[in-house]
């Protein structure tokens, strides 16, 4: 089925985004485990995991509509040197995230392509509960302090 092109390339935008996302995830995953914080170790892989499931969605979906998916493109990766600051660029990837999905929605919508719209809209609540994720352990940091919350992650 061939698909808007605009709505492909907004596609292969969001699959740059999951693809950045899924280094900078599986970056910060092996730099815990290094550190000796199993938990946020798993905690990392399962979410880079999950942006791959994402990017393969993606893919599927790009090709479905006869475009070309485009893998080679990836955003600026931001590695943080301590936990809270991982968790910090995690939080301003996943809120580009949002905004990239809530648009690709909307253009799904204005050229008609609704199941492409419900494909990124579940996409787009996956996201959202990452945000709710990272702004957890953010605040169990501020409550804790980040000593204590580390000493909880073996």
């Amino acid at each position: 089925m061939k698909g808007n092109q605009d709505l492909i390339n907004m596609l292969n935008s969001l699959l740059a985004d999951e693809l950045t996302a899924i280094n900078q995830y599986m970056v910060h995953s092996e730099m815990c485990a290094s550190w000796g914080y199993g938990k946020l170790h798993e905690h990392f892989e399962k979410r880079a995991i999950t942006e791959m499931k994402h990017a393969e969605t993606l893919i599927g979906r790009i090709l479905f509509l006869e475009g070309i998916p485009i893998v080679s493109e990836l955003r600026k990766i931001h590695i943080g040197a301590d936990v809270a600051k991982q968790l910090q660029y995690d939080h301003e990837a996943e809120e580009v995230a949002v905004k990239g999905y809530n648009t690709g929605i909307k253009l799904a919508g204005e050229v008609g392509d609704f199941a492409t719209r419900e494909i990124l809209e579940h996409i787009l609540a996956d996201e959202d509960g990452h945000i709710d994720g990272i702004e957890t352990l953010q605040d169990q940091i501020g409550q804790m302090t980040l000593p204590v919350f580390l000493s909880t992650q073996n």
